[in-house]
Formats: structure tokens, C-alpha cells, sequence
């Protein structure tokens, strides 16, 4: 009988983007790993599902013969809905997703495909985390990452997490020497101020391409922006229950049914 914990491994950045073989390399070391990842990058693709078109799933030799894999045509939610009903020989112990080449911290997670995959192993009730390292960069250094992953994927494995809980975890870009410790935090208030620069294409016809600027309106320092601009990795306990529940009580005192 097999004891080894079995993990399900995901991203959005796509199955051959370097953060994930890190991630897959640290899982190795915990458990039994399968992938199942998108075939090309769905970044800020948030919790989209595929309904109107099929979907694929292309068995990949990326990650070597020790690793089953799967590159699937969706997004980060499908290959998590495709790999928990079409793929894993059993129910996995623990489901990760990234390292995302980027930060998903504070409001970002909102957006992430990172994040996503994460919380739609969550909504299944598994135990989930999303890992994200702060450089855009295909050719990043993800070993400060693949420490901060194996200790807390460790943690979750030993000691399991909260009720519909998952975990967001953001690591900064710096040398392992450098990384002050792992702190727990809360989601900083914090927003894209966003433009849209009109340009014109060589037919004379109008596109739009985003950008902006993130703008930090929180200045505590138990948030996850200040953990990262101080060194440390940030861990935000995160829920998918989106319910407001300090408005109830006010939202009872109108007057709906009069």
C-alpha cells in the first residue's frame, strides 16, 4: 500500500514555465506528485471555467517518468476540476499551485490563476496553497521559493489547515541569506490604478492596451505588502465564502419588506 501522500501540482503560468519544475522538484521530496497544468500561460485568468468549447488533456514527459502529467487546453480551475475527476488514482493529500512568476499578494489574488487552481482544490475541501515569487522574470531564481514551499507544504501535510481555508503565500525576491523568516498576515488594502493607453493599429483601427500602477492605501505592518517589502515571506490564510458579515445585521434594518 502506497503511504506516501499524494500531490496535485498546478499553475497558470503553463506546464513548462520554470516556476512549477521547482515546485514539482520540492513536491517530490514530500510525496507522490501529478501534474496537471494549462498548455499555455492564464495569467490573471482569476476562477474562469471552460463551458462553451471542450477541453484537452495531452500527456507531457516535461517533468521526467517519475512525474504523471497532463497539459490541459483550459484554465487553472479546469485542470484542477479535469485532474480531481479524470486523473488521480486517488483523492490527493495536498494540492499546490505556482510558483507563479509574479506577486499575488493583497488584492492581486483576486485576479491570480495561481490563486484559483488553489481555491478550487479548497472548494473540494482539499488542503490547498499558492505560491508566488516576486520576479516576472523566466529566468528567476526560485531557491529562497523552494525553501519557504517545502516548510510550509510541510506544515500543511503534518498539521492540515482550518475549514475552508487555503493559503496564499508570497515570497520576495531575494537570497535565501537575506529572507528574514516567514510571517503570517492579512491581505493589505491595496488596488491597481488602472489606464487604458488607445492606440492605433496598422488598419487605422482603435485598440486598448491596461496599464496602471499598484498603489498601496495600507499602512499596517501586519500585512502581507509590508512583510514583502521588509523581507519576509508573506503567508494569508484566504476563504472562497465572499459573504460580508459584518453588513448583515445593518442589511436586516432596511426596510425590504415593507
Amino acid at each position: 500500500m502506497n503511504t506516501k501522500p499524494l500531490i496535485l501540482v498546478s499553475n497558470d503560468d503553463g506546464i513548462t514555465a520554470p516556476g512549477i519544475k521547482a515546485l514539482v522538484e520540492r513536491m517530490q521530496l514530500l510525496g507522490e506528485v501529478v501534474v496537471v497544468a494549462p498548455d499555455s500561460p492564464q495569467s490573471g485568468m482569476g476562477h474562469a471555467i471552460t463551458i462553451n468549447h471542450p477541453l484537452r488533456l495531452v500527456k507531457s514527459d516535461y517533468f521526467g517518468d517519475d512525474v504523471l502529467a497532463y497539459q490541459c487546453s483550459g484554465t487553472p480551475a479546469d485542470c484542477v476540476k479535469l485532474a480531481l475527476d479524470k486523473v488521480l488514482p486517488r483523492r490527493p493529500d495536498l494540492l499546490v499551485s505556482g510558483i507563479n512568476h509574479g506577486s499575488n499578494s493583497s488584492i492581486n489574488v483576486i485576479y491570480s490563476g495561481t490563486m484559483s487552481a488553489a481555491m478550487e482544490g479548497a472548494i473540494d475541501g482539499l488542503q490547498a496553497i499558492g505560491f508566488s515569487l516576486l520576479d516576472y522574470s523566466m529566468e528567476a531564481d526560485f531557491s529562497t521559493a523552494a525553501e519557504v514551499v517545502t516548510r510550509v507544504a510541510t506544515e500543511v501535510l503534518d498539521k492540515g489547515l482550518p475549514t475552508d481555508c487555503l493559503l496564499n503565500v508570497n515570497i520576495p525576491n531575494v537570497p535565501l541569506s537575506e529572507l528574514k523568516g516567514i510571517k503570517i498576515c492579512r491581505q493589505a488594502k491595496a488596488k491597481w490604478v488602472e489606464e487604458f493607453d488607445q492606440r492605433d493599429d496598422p488598419y487605422n483601427r482603435k485598440y486598448f492596451w491596461l496599464t496602471g500602477k499598484f498603489v498601496n492605501m495600507d499602512k499596517g505592518e501586519d500585512t502581507d505588502e509590508w512583510a514583502l517589502q521588509n523581507g519576509y515571506a508573506s503567508v494569508v490564510p484566504v476563504q472562497f465564502d465572499l459573504t460580508a458579515h459584518h453588513a448583515i445585521g445593518i442589511l436586516n434594518n432596511w426596510k425590504l419588506n415593507a
